[in-house]
């Protein structure tokens, strides 16, 4: 495999994949300006720049790339080099959209665009196109949502890098200390432990464990804190970890004990939930469903998981409303949280891949609220 990036076989079947699902939704074509869409296609980690850089894949042609011609060369490297994918690179003076339209067929022509394309290519593309494109979201959702074997095998390290991260967190909470403190070492630990970088680091202590999307601060660490640590970062070839963890610096207070272990089951819960053919909202109601009983679902205040690979969010989504039944090779998160303003908060999380009979974690890190001495 080539460094960042899966075996070229791998990206062929994926091209070919693109294409039809294009001709069954009765397109002519796609066309994938850089991005996540454009790096599971073809490997490439191109940038979006003023000049057009697209992958277009008609339903009925050579897949070709219409790049310029300046950055022709560090596509070439970016890109899997075994793929058959035509060029069309153009300079300035050049109508890179009408090369787009001819490649399609010429206009008018049904397209379907990723839905990263910025509207400075996007309104000139439709121009020239006759017709305003569709997203290529419908097509490519599918192809995203379900996993192949090699990146579950990508998860399954990025989760096992992520898990050692959490291992050396207790280390860090140190009275005292501030949230910024701590965040440094974590990010510090998660490019040692293999990522390439860091996504995001959380360390919400005390009253600002209860705003779930905290990052940090320059709060101190005290005794008697709750303390929530969400960390995840891109593992090569990119595909991402993402897990929270729950920490108290000495022994927590009963009612904190007490409604952490009603947070840990409904965990359980939704995990268990997990098999082919069961919708996203089920798994969402299964974690719900427990803290409701409890008196603590007004305490719960976002969805219960989401879609993980190259992107940290993507679909399918865990949350009430979504009635898309669950298939063999999605990945997700499952991470209820209770939420207690101007007092604590606690959230467990852990990214699963469906298999054929339930749920395989890639976290497995244990979910007691972890004590550290204070």
């Amino acid at each position: 495999m080539s460094s960042g990036r899966f075996a070229a076989d791998v990206y062929a079947q994926r091209l070919k994949s693109a294409g039809e699902a294009a001709q069954h939704a009765g397109l002519a074509g796609l066309v994938i300006t850089p991005g996540y869409d454009l790096r599971y296609l073809v490997g490439s980690r191109a940038q979006t720049f003023e000049r057009l850089t697209a992958l277009v894949l008609p339903t009925g042609g050579v897949p070709t790339v219409v790049v310029p011609r300046l950055e022709l060369a560090s596509l070439r490297e970016s890109a899997v080099p075994e793929l058959s994918l035509a060029v069309r690179d153009w300079v300035d003076g050049e109508d890179p959209y009408q090369m787009v339209a001819d490649v399609l067929g010429g206009p008018p022509v049904a397209t379907a665009v990723t839905d990263s394309m910025p509207a400075l290519h996007l309104l000139p593309l439709a121009d020239v196109l006759g017709v305003v494109p569709v997203l290529a979201t419908d097509v490519l959702r599918r192809l995203r949502m379900i996993k192949d074997a090699a990146e579950i095998d990508a998860l399954r390290k990025a989760g096992a890098a992520i898990d050692r991260v959490h291992a050396r967190v207790p280390e860090f909470l140190v009275p005292g200390r501030t949230e910024a403190d701590v965040a440094a070492d974590i990010a510090r630990a998660i490019v040692a432990e293999g990522h390439s970088e860091v996504a995001f680091i959380i360390v919400g202590s005390g009253p600002n464990g209860a705003d779930p999307h905290h990052e940090c601060s320059t709060r101190e660490l005290a005794a008697g804190d709750v303390v929530v640590v969400d960390i995840g970062g891109p593992y090569e070839p990119g595909y991402n970890s993402d897990s929270t963890r729950t920490y108290s610096i000495g022994e927590p207070e009963p009612e904190v004990a007490q409604r952490y272990s009603v947070l840990q089951r409904a965990q359980r819960a939704a995990v268990d939930a997990v098999r082919p053919g069961v919708t996203a909202e089920q798994v969402d109601a299964a974690a719900r469903d427990v803290l409701a009983a409890e008196g603590l679902a007004d305490w719960f205040v976002h969805r219960t998981g989401h879609g993980i690979g190259l992107s940290v969010h993507e679909e399918p989504y865990i949350v009430a409303g979504n009635d898309l039944p669950l298939q063999e090779g999605m990945a997700f998160s499952v991470e209820p949280g209770i939420y207690f303003p101007g007092h604590w908060g606690a959230r467990i999380e852990d990214i699963v891949i469906v298999t054929s009979d339930g749920a395989m974690p890639v976290n497995n890190r244990p979910h007691e609220l972890v004590v550290v001495p204070d």
